[in-house]
């Protein structure tokens, strides 16, 4: 009798395994480098020409302001203690103006909203649906459940099947009753 309990939990156990085992086979984790398939493609390529075209300019008109700041600032300096008060407040208000045009003008630019990134997005927005669409297409083609990418740690396809989401805004409603 012990013997048969025995091997009846030893065969339970063992198929329990094997069984862990075929669900983690039937998984398959895949991952993808988009900053190589980015630099791989040639209207990403383009892409970032345009970009580093534009920017150069945008940053030489930047220098050109900063100059003229500086030989602007060099010159009151010089003409400082000739100056009536009145005199200097006005050329210190022009500095000022010019200073904060050149920083409203990095902002417009190079800022977070700024030309240079909307552009960006624009470029790269096709070219990384491009890649998404293929990365998905190119996952059910070979029976991956999940992609990850290898420089951004992010989720680029996932089977959905494995979409537990209403399941669990389900169990949160019904909890809250």
């Amino acid at each position: 009798m012990k013997f048969s309990t025995l091997t009846l939990i030893a065969l339970f156990a063992c198929m329990v395994m094997s069984n862990q085992k075929m669900n983690a086979q039937t998984q398959k984790i895949g991952y993808v480098d988009t900053e190589v398939i980015l630099k791989q493609l040639p209207e990403a390529q383009e892409a970032d020409k345009k970009l580093k075209e534009v920017a150069t300019k945008f940053q030489d008109t930047l220098v050109a302001m900063q100059k003229d700041l500086s030989e602007k600032l060099e010159q009151y300096k010089k003409q400082e203690s000739m100056m009536t008060p009145d005199a200097k407040k006005k050329e210190e208000d022009m500095l000022k103006n010019i200073q904060q045009s050149m920083l409203q003008y990095q902002e417009e630019k190079f800022g977070n909203t700024g030309e240079i990134r909307k552009m960006q997005e624009n470029f790269l927005t096709p070219i990384r649906d491009r890649i998404l669409l293929t990365i998905k297409e190119v996952s059910k083609d070979e029976k991956f459940n999940f992609i990850l990418d290898k420089v951004n740690p992010a989720l680029l396809y996932a089977d959905d099947k494995f979409d537990l989401t209403f399941k669990v805004l389900d169990k949160i409603r019904r909890n809250s009753k």
